[in-house]
């Protein structure tokens, strides 16, 4: 992972990978900043583009599923540019293989139980089905991935308060911080890293 970067970087490198099929999987930290899927609704963002620049808070329209959700420094975002076709996998294998990935991770490093809901991508807490620890927004064109996923680890959840995050409230997202869970975020963070990658490597199989 690296200091915090803008947004743009991201989608410059996103599109170079896309068109050269060059598959790679990121770990990032961005500047605030929010993000609107294709399903993204006016309504749910709170504040006009004007107020969001003077607050420092960068904008993003893009072409992955799913509503607002909010990146700040203290997260740990996901990318992971796949090429399903090469080797022969669907959407559906992926999005299960990527939840089960982040899922056993989750549980290894801290001891959370987290889980899917239907009509709201991303993973909750499975003690609080309200209560949400994982944002999710893929696209894949071409049968090339892009996008991933945000855990909210040490990150203020500020930024948060602006949208309704995929329609929700922004006071039903939560953090590993503010679960109290974190101890050693350094060596936590890249533990989880570890366990991502170990449980995601059946897909490569």
């Amino acid at each position: 992972m690296t200091a915090p970067i803008v947004y743009d970087r991201y989608l410059t490198f996103q599109e170079k990978a896309r068109f050269q099929r060059k598959e790679s999987i990121i770990f990032l930290e961005h500047d605030p900043c929010l993000t609107g899927g294709l399903g993204a609704k006016a309504e749910n963002l709170l504040l006009p583009v004007e107020s969001l620049a003077s607050k420092g808070v960068g904008l993003y329209s893009l072409q992955r599923g799913g509503d607002y959700t909010a990146h700040e420094p203290g997260q740990i975002v996901g990318y992971l540019h796949l090429d399903l076709k090469k080797r022969n996998k669907n959407l559906g294998e992926y999005l299960s293989f990527l939840s089960f990935a982040i899922r056993n991770a989750l549980l290894e490093v801290w001891g959370i139980q987290v889980e899917e809901n239907r009509s709201s991508p991303g993973l909750y807490l499975s003690e609080e089905p309200s209560k949400k620890l994982v944002s999710m927004g893929i696209y894949a064109k071409s049968y090339f991935t892009s996008f991933g996923f945000a855990l909210n680890g040490i990150n203020s959840l500020q930024t948060f308060q602006y949208i309704n995050p995929c329609g929700g409230l922004s006071s039903n997202v939560v953090s590993l911080n503010g679960l109290q869970k974190v101890k050693d975020w350094e060596k936590e963070k890249f533990r989880f890293l570890g366990a991502f990658l170990f449980h995601l490597d059946g897909f490569f199989s």
